[in-house]
């Protein structure tokens, strides 16, 4: 794999606090992307919003308001793990798909690959840019047009099942599964769009759990413990 899309929850990163940062989860994300970015792989990264809105579960605020709360989460989120990584002595940089001053630079394919060809992660904050579109659609869409080899989808649970892990204890694991099944059958690994839009550009995920020590690099490295979303 030369470039991979990593795709982060907001929640995780929030450790134990659910709300915010916590710093020492975010920099033991840094240091295995630091392990990649040093072995020659291009990381591009897109994080969720959730350890501070989730704009669905409010029913007092517009759909369009609700979800440009959401994209701001996400690039307060990049910038300050991209900070993080910056501490542990890696370049980035944050791209945005609308103009957030200086805090960000606007978003371009060939912006993307020029930071990625000086070795930089880059940080894809702020979704589409556009209400209705989850960041689900906004990593699959940026993994599209980077030309990204994978999608690698950190969650809180280390894998796809076929029904609910945390609800049934008899939840069967998929060490395999085929796009076209997952959108078949709901399964829930991204949003029924962004599964859609991965399949039509036949852009295979890999789903394990953040939470398991090295994670990153392990799957990486072919130790493996999660589930191949296949195209």
């Amino acid at each position: 794999m030369q470039r991979i899309l990593l795709k982060l929850s907001g929640e995780a990163l929030a450790g134990d606090k659910k709300t915010g940062f916590d710093e020492e989860t975010v920099r033991g994300v840094a240091i295995q992307v630091r392990e990649l970015v040093e072995d020659g792989v291009q990381v591009g990264i897109v994080i969720g919003g959730g350890n501070f809105w989730r704009g669905r579960s409010s029913d007092s605020i517009d759909r369009t308001k609700a979800d440009q709360i959401g994209m701001l989460a996400t690039v307060m989120n990049c910038i300050y793990v991209s900070e993080i990584f910056r501490s542990e002595g890696m370049m980035t940089n944050v791209l945005t798909p609308f103009e957030c001053g200086s805090f960000t630079k606007l978003f371009s394919k060939d912006r993307a690959n020029k930071y990625f060809s000086k070795n930089m992660v880059v940080f894809f904050a702020g979704g589409t840019g556009h209400p209705y579109f989850s960041t689900d659609t906004g990593v699959v869409l940026r993994a599209v047009e980077v030309d990204a080899d994978v999608i690698l989808l950190a969650k809180a649970v280390d894998g796809v099942y076929d029904s609910d892990p945390r609800c049934n204890p008899n939840a069967k694991k998929y060490a395999e599964v085929s796009i076209e099944e997952v959108i078949e059958k709901n399964l829930q690994v991204v949003d029924m769009t962004a599964s859609i839009m991965a399949r039509d550009n036949k852009m295979p995920m890999w789903v394990f759990a953040l939470n398991e020590e090295n994670s990153i690099v392990n799957t990486m490295k072919g130790k493996f413990n999660g589930t191949k979303v296949t195209v």
